[in-house]
């Protein structure tokens, strides 16, 4: 008998695309570190770190802790329990869940809504669900990753437009199928620029061409309008421009999840076809009454809006005047540009060690040369802290060339 033939199996994993050894072994890697308390005024205390001033957090109105939704919560445990009995269409539904479904219809002024188990999973379900061959989905080119992967699994042709660029989005509508039905997607705040979707403008051209309009209100919900309603209050436009309005639970709302609001049909549709609810887990119990309380609470306390904005304001005024490019961003996600990868880790890192708790993000996240940090302003921080924020980001942009 012949010599075995031996070979060696392909590793499981293939190569990351960014070198996480690298920035492990010159100690500039600051990801997937814990908090262990949470603490008064946009502070957490981290493990290795200490008290440092949260500067990474999708809590844009400061609701983490509030008194009144962990009370919520833990009435929630105590009548409930920890867990549902499974899935909302079988056994799993509870009151709270109506409850929670029929105030985010209120506060969006919809008939309906639903809710899934994460914003992930809202994205992903909603669109592959709905979509059918011969239709057309229509992607800003800077729409959220979950948006992208509800595009690719839905049976639709899926194009998108440069973004926030209106004529190109005309031509994308022109030259969409016309047998089949059309659907616009957008970010209302984009995650990693924080500018806004022209929301008038994209309404026209969804109304010239017969298209269905979808928002993901994932950062614009208790940031955008007076009272933080969202982007139609933002633009003083109607509650019935947007077809499908979807939103988390887990940034500005501090619990789990996310939601769709829409006409009745819309959502009877979603609750008996979209695979993500149906096959996943009910919102447990405590995730479910925070959530809803956090809605009153938007509406009882309208100055945490008022502050976010103002927090803002001085912040990207300070780091503008100071020469940053921050982009178009008009929200309170604060892209601040670095140029090269390696820059903005090491920007990042000088106010890691000056206990600023916030983080780069580099290519293939974002183009190449326009790494950045990624700053996310809260209700919860003091005028102090913002300034001694916007100090320390700017010493270290001087000291690292990135700024005069």
């Amino acid at each position: 008998m012949g010599d075995a033939i031996v070979s060696e199996r392909l590793p499981l994993t293939p190569d990351t695309m960014w070198d996480i050894e690298y920035y492990k072994e010159t100690g500039l890697y600051f990801y997937l570190e814990a908090t262990q308390e949470m603490l008064p005024n946009g502070r957490v205390d981290v493990i290795n770190y200490g008290e440092m001033i949260m500067m990474g957090s999708y809590s844009y109105l400061g609701l983490i802790g509030h008194p009144k939704i962990n009370e919520a919560a833990k009435a929630a445990i105590d009548k409930y329990g920890t867990g549902t009995h499974g899935v909302r269409l079988l056994a799993g539904s509870l009151d709270i869940h109506n409850q929670l479904e029929t105030r985010i219809a209120e506060f969006k002024q919809t008939d309906a809504a639903i809710t899934y188990s994460s914003g992930y999973v809202t994205n992903l379900s909603t669109i592959s669900s709905l979509l059918r061959k011969g239709d057309t989905v229509i992607s800003d080119k800077l729409n959220h990753a979950s948006i992208v992967d509800g595009c690719l699994l839905a049976m639709a042709k899926h194009v998108r437009f440069r973004h926030n660029d209106m004529d190109h989005l005309e031509k994308r509508l022109r030259d969409a199928n016309p047998d089949g039905r059309k659907l616009v997607i957008a970010d209302a705040v984009f995650s990693m620029d924080g500018d806004i979707i022209n929301l008038p403008e994209i309404v026209r051209l969804c109304q010239k061409y017969d298209a269905y309009l979808m928002i993901d209100e994932a950062h614009s919900l208790g940031v955008l309008g007076e009272k933080g309603h969202g982007i139609e209050e933002h633009f003083d436009m109607p509650p019935d421009v947007i077809d499908i309005k979807m939103g988390t639970l887990s940034k500005t709302i501090p619990s789990a999840g996310g939601y769709v609001a829409g006409s009745a049909r819309l959502i009877e549709f979603l609750k008996h076809e979209a695979r993500g609810f149906i096959f996943s887990a009910a919102l447990p119990p405590a995730s479910t009454a925070a959530a809803r309380v956090a809605f009153d609470i938007m509406e009882e306390e309208p100055w945490r809006v008022t502050k976010l904005q103002e927090n803002y304001g001085l912040f990207a005024s300070r780091l503008r005047e100071a020469g940053f490019n921050l982009l178009h961003t008009e929200a309170a996600i604060v892209p601040v540009v670095c140029g090269e990868t390696e820059t903005a880790v090491r920007l990042a890192h000088h106010c890691q060690q000056q206990g600023i708790f916030i983080q780069a993000v580099g290519s293939p996240v974002v183009p190449e040369g326009q790494a950045r940090l990624r700053a996310c302003v809260s209700a919860a921080h003091t005028t102090e802290d913002i300034n001694y924020c916007a100090d320390t980001i700017i010493e270290g942009g001087r000291a690292l060339g990135v700024i005069d």
